[in-house]
């Protein structure tokens, strides 16, 4: 492959780097990760309410990792609130995982920037084998596509292990009972996803540049020297 290819695939990763650090930022601060809607339980059962009648006590609910915002519907129409998680809820919610998604979440931010940073230096500068090579790009890739793997998997088990939705609706709630009726995922989620599959994809991109895989690398290394071993 010649430079000019290399080039243009390395400022192709880079881009994509880049793009993805810009949208995962978009999606920390957005209320976008989480809609649904919660049953208030009490009041349905209070009047025996059925049918059509159900509708008038199925209230929504949509948040992000900062804040959010909740409907009730108790049969008198809705009302809602805003609620934000820090410093309000960390008694309520699963605290350390919560804290654990925002910290891998902004971490994902920093090393998609250091990955956009490699990969325009290899397709522009004069970069040297050890971490400013190809080591160093399937180094920082590895560790995006780690850390989105990671806020994924935290999330979605504080969503549905812990009864995210469900906790935060009932939070400071002392004469009615709300329960998740439905939710799903929603934009901001999504983009983490997606950003998750560009850094993973990045990989290939550095093997079509040329490069071989780091391990591949090392494990023929270790066979030529066995060989020399068995020699003597």
């Amino acid at each position: 492959m010649t430079n000019l290819q290399k080039k243009v695939i390395f400022c192709l990763a880079g881009i994509l780097s880049f793009a993805c650090a810009l949208g995962i930022a978009a999606a920390l601060g957005t209320p976008l990760w989480i809609r649904g809607t919660m049953l208030c339980k009490t009041g349905a059962l209070l009047v025996n309410a059925t049918g059509d009648e159900l509708q008038k006590f199925i209230g929504e609910i949509q948040y992000g990792l900062f804040y959010g915002q909740r409907v009730k519907q108790c049969g008198l129409g809705g009302r809602p609130t805003m609620f934000s998680f820090f410093p309000d809820m960390l008694n309520v919610i699963p605290a350390s995982m919560h804290v654990s998604v925002v910290i891998f979440s902004a971490a994902l931010i920093v090393f998609a920037l250091v990955g956009t940073g490699f990969f325009m230096f290899n397709a522009f500068g004069n970069p040297y084998e050890t971490l400013h090579g190809p080591v160093g790009l399937y180094l920082w890739s590895f560790i995006s596509c780690s850390c989105g793997c990671l806020v994924l998997i935290l999330f979605a088990s504080e969503v549905k292990m812990h009864n995210l939705s469900e906790k935060i609706a009932n939070y400071k709630e002392g004469s009615f009972t709300f329960k998740t009726q439905e939710e799903h995922f929603t934009n901001s989620f999504w983009i983490i996803l997606v950003c998750t599959l560009v850094h993973f994809s990045n990989v290939f991109l550095i093997r079509l540049a040329g490069f071989e895989f780091p391990f591949s690398k090392s494990k023929e290394l270790d066979t030529s020297l066995g060989a020399i071993d068995l020699m003597y």
